[in-house]
Formats: C-alpha cells, structure tokens, sequence
C-alpha cells in the first residue's frame, strides 16, 4: 500500500526506476509547503511520519522547517498536528534498542542532539509546544509531551531556561498530572522528572504548584508499595523535587507530608513473594526518607525532620522493617542505612533505637543483632557497611550511647550468660577475617570519638589471652597484634583506634608509651623503605607517634617529648618523618572516605579508611608536624604563653562569675522594684476609691443641703413633712455621732501624747543642764547653754500648741452645745439636719488632723531616742575633754534634729488651725453661731433617736 502512494506521489508511473528515500522525502516536503487543500497536506506530513524512523536523517534535515510551519499555521486540525509532533518526536528521539552496538547508539544520540540543536534555534519553538499541549485533543496532547521530554533528555539546560521564561509554563505542564488519561499523566510525570532535573528554580515552582499533594494521592490511589511503574515515577519525581533543595525539603515537613509516608511502610507479617517493582518502589520510598534527613542537610533542618519522623511514628514503623523475617536482603540494608540517618545526632531517636528488641528468645537489643551480622564473615559485604553507619550513627554525638556501649567491656559489667555489643566487638577485633577486625577497630573507635571519659574507661578493659596467662589490657593486646604483622586492612584498622584512643588523652598516651616495645615498633616501621602497600601503615604509624608528643605530658622520664623528637631525629629524620606522615591524605581513598559518613566502598579490599577519622587527621596532621620541628626554647615559650592565657581564663572566670553574681542581684532588685510598684499600685487605687468616696459625699451633702433649703421654705405649711425628712436622715445622723465620738477619743489620746511630750522635754532640759555643769571648758559651757536654749524654745512651742489644741476642743464642745440646742426646737429639725450634714464635714477634717497627731507621737519617739544618745554623750563626757566635745557634737546634731522635728510639728499645728479656723468660717456662711450650745446633739450620739427627751436630760447631767 506504501508503494502505491509512493506511485501517487510520482505520477502514477508504475514501471520504471523507483526513487530513492531522499527523492521521496524531497517531494512530500514540495507538498507539505506548496499544497493548498490540508488533506493533501495531511497526507503528505502522514507518509514523513511513515518515513522518519527508516530515513530519520533525511526527514530530519529536509523537512523539520515545513513540520514547524505546520504547527504554526494549522492549529485549527488535530489529526495533521498529531502527525506532525509524532515526525518531530521520531527524529529527535533516541531509540534505545539492545540489539544496537556502542557505535550505532552513539550515531543515534549524535543525531538527536543535532536535531534537537536545529529545533531550539529558534526557542519560540518550545513556546510553540507549550501552547499546544493546552489542547484537550490525544492525539495532539500525547505527542506533545513525548516531544518536550525528547528535547529534554537531549538538551536539558536549555530547554529548562525556555520553559522557566515562559509565562504559565510549568503551570501548563503540572496540568498533565491532572489529566483522566492515565497515558498522558504518566508520561507527564516522565516528562517532569527531566524538567526538574538539577534546576532548583524549577523545582520549587513544581513544589508550589502543589506538587506534593497531586504526587502523594497518585502514590495512595496506586496501591503505593505494591503499586506498579507509575508508583516509581512519582517516587523518582519527589526525588528529583526534595534532593539538596532545602526549601522544598522545609516545604515538605510544614506541610505535614512526612506523616503521609507512614503508611508506605506497614508491610504484612507475610513478606514471601516480594515482586521486583515492589522491591524497587520500596527502595525509593526509603531513599525518599532519606533524602529529607541527609547529612549533607543543614542540621537545623535534618534535627527538625528527624523529630517529625520520630513524632509521627515513621522511625518506629523502619525499626519494624529492620527487625521482621522474610525482607529482601537489599530492603533490609537500604533499611539500616535509613534508620541509621533517623537518628544520627538526635538524641531521643538514638534513645529510642537503643530500647528496640529483637523478637528472639531471650529478646536482644537491636543493636546487638546487628553487630553479629556486622561481625559475621557470611553476610553480604553491603549489610555489614549499612550495620557498620548504623552503628556510627547511633553513637554520633552521643556520649550516653557510648557510655553504654564502653561499659560492656568493664569487668564490673560483664554478663557471661548473654552476648554484648563489648564481646561482640572485641570477638570482632580478633577475629580471622580481616574486615571483621577492621569494622570492629572502627565501631569502637566511634564509642571514644571526642569522649575522654570512655578513653579513660577503656583503658580498664583486660582480656584472657590463654590459659595459664595472665590478662593483658585491651591497648596491649592491640599493639601485640599489630606487631604480628598481620593483613593491611587489620593493621590499618587498628592504627586507627588506636590514633582516635590516645589523641586529646595524655592519660592513655602514657598507657602506650609505658609499654617499651611500641616506640622501638613505631620508628622501625617508620624508617623502613617498604612497597607501595606498606606506605599507608607507615604513614599511620608516623601519625600515631606524633600524637605520643603533640598529647605527651612529659610523666615518663624516658619518653618526655624532647627525648622522642631527639629519637625521631636520631633514626629517622624529620624530613623523612613528615614525608611519611603525609602518604596518608594523599591516598586515593582517603579523600573518598572524606566525602560523606557513609561507609561505601566498591569492594572490601579498599575499606580502609573511616570519615570521622579522616577528620581527626586533618585536624593533627599540621600541628604535629609543627611539634616535630618545634626546640626546646619554642616549647618553653609556648608553656609559658598557655600558662598566661590559662591566668586570663581564670581572670575570665572570676569575671565572669560576679557579673553572673551581679546579673542575680539586679534580677533581685527588679523584682523587688516590681514589688514595691506593684504595692505602690494597689496605694494609688486605694487612694482613688477613698477620694471617689469623698466625691460621693460632697455630692450626697450638696443633694441635702437643696433638699433641706426646701424643707424650710414649706415649714409653715407642712410640719409633718419636716419631721418626716429629719427622720429620713436619722441613719446618716446616728454615723455622723458615731465619727464625732471617735474624734473626741482621738482629742483626748492626742492630749496625752502631748503631755509626754512635755514631760520628755522637762527631762531633756534637766540632761542639758547636767551636762552644761560637767563640761570642761569656756567652749563646752557656752554650746550648752545654746542647747538648754533651744531646748526651752521647744518647750515654748509646744506650751503653744498645747494652748491652740485646748482652744480647738473648747469650739469643739461649743459646737456640740450648739448642735443640741438646734436639734432641741421640733421646728426645725430640717435645720438640724443640715448642721449634721456640715459637721460631718468638719470631722471628717478633724479625721486628718488625727492622723497629723499621730505624726506627733512618731516625733516624740525620735526625741526619746535623741534623749538617750544625748545621755550616752553627757556620761561619756567625764571623762576626757575630747571624748566630752566629741559627745557634744553628736547631741548638737540630736538637737537639730529635734528641731527639725519641731518645725514640723508647728507647721501641722498651723495647718490645724487654719483648718479649724475655715470650718469655723463655713459654719458662719450657714448662718450659725458658734457660742450655743449642743448638747443635745451629744445626747443623742450617746443613747440614739428613739428617746429623745430623756436622753436630753441625762447628756446634761453627764456634762
């Protein structure tokens, strides 16, 4: 049927030479451009379809212009732009076919670039693209997306910075996802995976785009674990969204997607049948996991995932995995390695992990579990380096982990009727199998990292070498087995416990070089000219023996720091020292080892160096090359200089310490300041209520006054409504007797206080003249006279006041007289009422002026004590002339001040007399003379209203 159309397109020639595919491609390309009615067009771009896998070159360079310009012009018909995407997509696309040798594959790949390159010359040919995969249409969608993903594996960069310009482009295309054709979703999620590869622009568009959710629900509504292929390409995409994108990572946790990844791990107690998509899609779940808690995250991000995880239960549901039966081996090593970066560095993960049991019978801790296949030479070689991380994470920055495991191997905690992780590494430690002996080295290595407390400890740890023997320690029986001469990778391993042991600990360096035969074994090695295998020990060997002097504390007389650099000198020259110590960083597989914590290695033969160790010798390798080439006099200098610093530091300290102590205080002081304003509050709003109550009374007395002024204008016609407003206010009457009661009590204390007052100055005037009659000399004499001067003075004031005060109690009773003469006449009684009202008032004044006496009484006080020092100052004067003007001085400043004190009482005095004196006035303003009598006002305060004329009658006989 193609030769037929072929003969169409020739002009129906059926004999004849038939043309060649070039020839053909050149005249359906005439067609596509010069062709006015689309079917012709149509068929044309359909038969280059036919022919662009075959003579994919020749389509590719004739016709990609006219296939463009297609796409351009007829928008309008699907089946022709179907077509020709579909054209487009077989040319540019990479057919991955087995059968093809290397050379033909890279022909392929060679031409897709260059036809790739030919279509993004102009990049509005993506926008072009963009556009039309906005068409609902398959069979312009579909195509569409197989194109852009084409353009992408083969050009991606470029193809990224198109579609990160376009307006809506990444919009448009996490529209795919959401498409009910599960063709084109799932292609778009290809199609997303390249476009969100290595851009972390792009990335975080597709992450906001609400990318996570749309994932997350495909993974459910797919059967998650046990979903198939289109399972994995979501897995691959989040992958792609999340690695080393710390936004996307922190977006992932708030939006509470970690909880959402909970359920993929829930695997049935039946694990037998396990199909490889389900083993991959798993293995990406983990590696998910994994990604969002990397080392290489920034710890403030990997602590607040590894809290989450912990939180939602993912860690328990991983532990679950690591301890149940039937687990493909690959699941169960990606397992531990992604347990092993849950909880490394967080404590409360590495608690956790710690109480996880295995179900065996006795149960054992996990952690035993796994060193027994760490330990065991029949395991694969990927299990033993995941239980060798998961092992160096759980003990990372935890020194109550490394604790526990230090103290398996102390005689006082050994239990010989179960397996430790202590006897468990040490049978590693000496085991045949040289990686056993050097993951052992290594996981023991992580319980010292940075504790000196457990190198101290470890250094405790004896071993039973044979029957008959005595025990050797731990350190001993390390250096006896690498003096042996065993494998590199055993003495390598060792080397480097026994580096991370002694390093930082002069304890432990002391321990070694007690032993005589480990410095003759280190210089030997050193100085020995061995093969290209042996360098590395011998640069290990160098590092190890300037760690004896860098953390030597110069106890042993034998191998002080000086003596060993003279030793080094002596056999195997500095120059040659430092040579050797350097074969260490510049091994090819230390600086792999130096990328990430995570032992991974090709094969066991080049497991040999651990990263935490690499740190360690980045760290020493400078300054013991500068303490080999240090003298004496250097040493000394430096002693000296960390003596001084170690004075400042204490100076520090003591600084440090009173400004803690003083920070204490203040912080004592401000709560005391907030304290007193806090009292000084509740003051202020007590004094508030009390002058809101006064207000209320004015208010309540001026509401009297107007109703009373009434009450006598209508006297004359109604005498029963006056007497019905006076007993109206009988209660307001009764508590104003009751105040003036109470202030006649006060007058009265207030007249005692006074007559002390005058019986202390009576006896500080007979002290003065006593002590003006002893003192010697003209000097003292006169000053006392000035004192007795004084003194009478005082006494003259108070005689005053004492006068003023009888004076006010003299009105007072006038007052009272005259309120009962006023209360006495039934007529008016509305009268009376207001006088009450007013002489309320007036107590409420001679309220204050109680409290001003009580001031008084505080005064009188001060002048007793006064007194009392002025009679130490008299009798102490007999003695000598000195001690009698030194006596004097200090009763002149008692004198003072009194004085003081004495003013003030004559300024509250002059305060009371004009108070007085304008009641007094206010009471003329009412129209009252002070000089009538009020006594039955005082009877009445005595016996109350219900008997008012017999009250009358005994208030006069009680005056």
């Amino acid at each position: 049927m193609t030769m037929n159309f072929f003969r169409g397109v020739m002009g129906g020639q059926p004999a004849g030479p038939q043309p060649t595919g070039a020839e053909t491609i050149h005249k359906l390309c005439d067609r596509v451009a010069s062709s006015t009615l689309l079917e012709d067009r149509r068929d044309a771009v359909r038969a280059l379809k036919s022919l662009s896998k075959k003579y994919r070159l020749e389509v590719g360079t004739q016709a990609m212009d006219h296939l463009v310009h297609i796409l351009q012009t007829d928008r309008s018909d699907s089946e022709i732009l179907g077509y020709a995407l579909d054209t487009l997509y077989n040319i540019i696309c990479n057919d991955e076919e087995e059968e093809q040798d290397e050379n033909a594959q890279k022909q392929e790949e060679d031409l897709g670039v260059l036809f790739t390159d030919k279509f993004l010359g102009d990049s509005e040919n993506v926008t072009l693209l963009l556009t039309l995969l906005e068409e609902f249409d398959f069979h312009v969608r579909w195509p569409g997306v197989k194109l852009l993903t084409a353009l992408l594996k083969n050009q991606c960069n470029q193809v990224q910075g198109v579609i990160l310009v376009s307006p809506m482009g990444v919009s448009r295309l996490m529209d795919l996802l959401a498409d009910s054709r599960e063709v084109i979703r799932n292609d778009g999620l290809l199609l997303l995976q390249q476009l969100t590869k290595g851009n972390a622009a792009i990335q975080k568009i597709v992450a906001f785009e609400n990318a996570f959710e749309r994932l997350l629900d495909i993974i459910t509504e797919e059967g998650s674990s046990d979903g198939g292929i289109v399972v994995e390409d979501c897995l691959l995409l989040l992958v792609n969204l999340l690695k080393n994108n710390s936004s996307n990572q922190n977006f992932f946790k708030e939006g509470s997607y970690i909880q959402r990844m909970k359920p993929w791990f829930e695997v049935g107690d039946d694990n037998s049948g396990w199909s490889a998509q389900k083993v991959t899609n798993l293995h990406l779940m983990l590696q998910l996991v994994r990604v969002m808690v990397s080392p290489v995250n920034s710890p403030g991000a990997t602590s607040s995932c590894q809290k989450s995880m912990y939180q939602c239960g993912l860690l328990q549901q991983l532990c679950t995995i690591l301890m149940a039966t039937g687990v493909p081996a690959d699941i169960l090593t990606e397992t531990i390695n992604t347990v092993s970066e849950v909880i490394r560095g967080s404590q409360i993960n590495q608690d956790y992990f710690a109480s996880v049991k295995a179900p065996s019978n006795p149960p054992r801790p996990a952690i035993v579990v796994l060193l027994m296949s760490m330990v065991n030479e029949r395991q694969p070689f990927v299990l033993r380096c995941a239980v060798l991380y998961c092992f160096q994470c759980f003990l990372y920055k935890n020194q109550k982990g490394q604790g526990e495991i230090v103290a398996t191997l102390l005689p006082s905690t050994i239990d010989a009727n179960s397996i430790s992780a202590g006897q468990l590494l040490c049978g590693g430690l000496f085991s045949a199998d040289s990686l056993s002996n050097w993951c052992a080295a290594v996981a023991l290595a992580h319980a010292l990292q940075d504790n000196l407390t457990q190198k101290e400890q470890l250094l405790r740890v004896q071993l039973a070498t044979s029957l008959g023997k005595p025990p050797v320690s731990l350190l001993q029986q390390c250096t006896n087995i690498l003096s042996q001469g065993s494998k590199v990778q055993t003495r390598v391993g060792l080397l480097m416990l026994l580096c991370t042991w002694i390093s930082n600990c002069p304890i432990a360096v002391t321990h070694f070089l007690h032993n005589q035969e480990n410095v003759p074994f280190l210089t030997g090695q050193i100085s020995e000219n061995l093969g290209e295998d042996e360098r590395l020990v011998q640069g290990l060997c160098a590092l190890l023996l300037g760690i004896c002097i860098y953390y030597n504390d110069n106890s042993l007389e034998n191998y002080t720091k000086e003596k060993l650099k003279q030793l080094i000198e002596k056999r195997i020259g500095k120059e040659n020292f430092v040579e050797k110590l350097g074969f260490v960083t510049k091994h090819e597989l230390y600086s792999r080892a130096a990328q990430k914590p995570q032992p991974v290695f090709p094969s066991p033969e080049q497991m040999l160096f651990d990263h935490e160790f690499t740190k360690l010798v980045k760290e020493l390798e400078g300054v013991i090359t500068k303490a080999v080439h240090k003298t004496s006099e250097e040493e000394k200098k430096e002693e000296e200089v960390k003596k001084t610093l170690e004075q400042h530091d204490s100076i520090v300290i003591q600084y440090k310490d009173l400004i803690r102590d003083q920070d204490t205080q203040i912080q004592e002081l401000r709560e005391q300041v907030s304290t007193l304003s806090l009292n000084s509050e509740q003051m202020q709003n007590q004094i508030t209520q009390q002058q809101s109550q006064i207000q209320q009374h004015k208010d309540q007395y001026n509401i009297l006054k107007l109703k009373l002024g009434k009450d006598s204008q209508g006297l004359s016609s109604s005498q029963g409504e006056g007497a019905h407003v006076n007993g109206l206010h009988s209660e307001e009457l009764s508590q104003l007797r009751e105040e003036v009661e109470e202030l006649r009590r006060q007058h009265t204390l207030q007249h005692t206080q006074l007559s002390d007052k005058d019986s202390l100055i009576n006896t500080l005037r007979c002290g003065a003249a006593a002590a003006a009659q002893t003192a010697e000399g003209g000097a003292g004499g006169s000053d006392n006279t000035e004192l007795l001067g004084e003194v009478e003075s005082l006494r003259s004031r108070v005689q005053a006041q004492c006068a003023e005060i009888s004076q006010l109690q003299t009105e007072r009773l006038e007052l009272i007289r005259r309120a009962e003469a006023v209360s006495s006449d039934p007529a008016s009684s509305s009268e009376s009422s207001a006088d009450t009202v007013t002489v309320s008032e007036l107590e409420s004044r001679l309220a204050a002026q109680t409290t001003e006496a009580e001031r008084l009484k505080e005064e009188c006080r001060g002048l007793r004590e006064g007194h009392a020092g002025l009679e130490q100052q008299l009798a102490s004067a007999q003695s000598t002339v000195a001690i009698e003007q030194t006596e004097k001085t200090k009763l002149q400043q008692e004198v003072q001040e009194s004085k003081k004190e004495q003013d003030d009482l004559l300024m509250l005095l002059a305060d009371q007399d004009q108070k007085i004196l304008n009641l007094k006035q206010r009471l003329r303003d009412l129209g009252e003379t002070i000089d009538e009598d009020e006594d039955e006002l005082d009877a009445r305060d005595q016996f109350g209203e219900d008997d008012d004329d017999d009250d009358d009658e005994d208030e006069d006989n009680n005056d």
